[in-house]
């Protein structure tokens, strides 16, 4: 998912990230209205990227249940009137899309929140919810990152020792 997409503590919907400044960052809401406002160093932001949701297992992140979800509508607006459904109706249709969820850790404001989001990131045309980078891509990051990180003496060094090898 890309790490573009903020929630922000305390206000309703999702922001996408516009801009940087000294103090704080330009958020636009997703909605209709794509107002643009200042998110400072006491919200607390959140990028969906970051959350993830209980599972009787391994902990799932959230971009992997909304991918589930959209693969379940078919990349339509949920099925389930969050507003509405009974706690029963949230559990079910949440044990539909992840079957293994931690029943006890998992609430129905949980559930009600994902979908609201979900429904928001479909209507703001956002479909693709996994990461886009390969783990292959991952690892010549950190391979990178990694040589950086070495003095500059002992990557000469090991260049001498590879061409002493050869």
């Amino acid at each position: 998912m890309q790490q573009t997409i903020l929630a922000i503590a305390g206000r309703p919907g999702l922001y996408k990230l516009v801009s940087r400044g000294k103090a704080n960052l330009i958020v636009e809401a997703l909605d209709e209205t794509h107002r643009r406002i200042p998110a400072f160093a006491t919200d607390r932001v959140t990028s969906l990227a970051d959350i993830t949701m209980f599972t009787e297992s391994e902990d799932l992140p959230l971009g992997t249940i909304l991918a589930r979800v959209r693969d379940k509508e078919g990349a339509k607006k949920s099925s389930l009137n969050w507003r509405k459904a009974s706690a029963k109706e949230l559990q079910d249709y949440f044990a539909s899309v992840v079957p293994d969820f931690d029943r006890d850790r998992v609430h129905n404001s949980d559930i009600k929140k994902l979908l609201q989001w979900y429904n928001i990131l479909i209507a703001a045309g956002i479909t693709d919810f996994e990461d886009s980078m390969s783990e292959t891509e991952g690892d010549n990051i950190a391979d990178r990152d990694d040589a950086a990180a070495q003095p500059a003496g002992n990557a000469e060094k090991k260049e001498e020792a590879e061409q002493e090898s050869k």
